[in-house]
């Protein structure tokens, strides 16, 4: 459970969380808006389109090249 202050996390903001990579820097490289990675990350949107997951993963594959679609959704 998290604190009253805190959001909950989805996998995918648990990730980015882990690997000390914030929603902005998500944002910038996918061209994804912010509001939609913030939804991503809080688990406001659970199913993305294929395109913003193919994004998404081409994003996180430069940090980690296992990452996959299957990982968040």
């Amino acid at each position: 459970m998290y604190p009253s202050w805190q959001k909950e996390r989805s996998r995918l903001g648990k990730w980015l969380d882990l690997h000390g990579r914030s929603q902005e820097w998500l944002a910038e490289v996918t061209g994804i808006s912010n509001n939609s990675i913030s939804d991503l990350c809080s688990g406001v949107t659970s199913n993305p389109r294929s395109a913003t997951r193919a994004k998404i993963i081409k994003a996180l594959s430069q940090i980690d090249p296992d990452v996959s679609a299957s990982d968040f959704w």
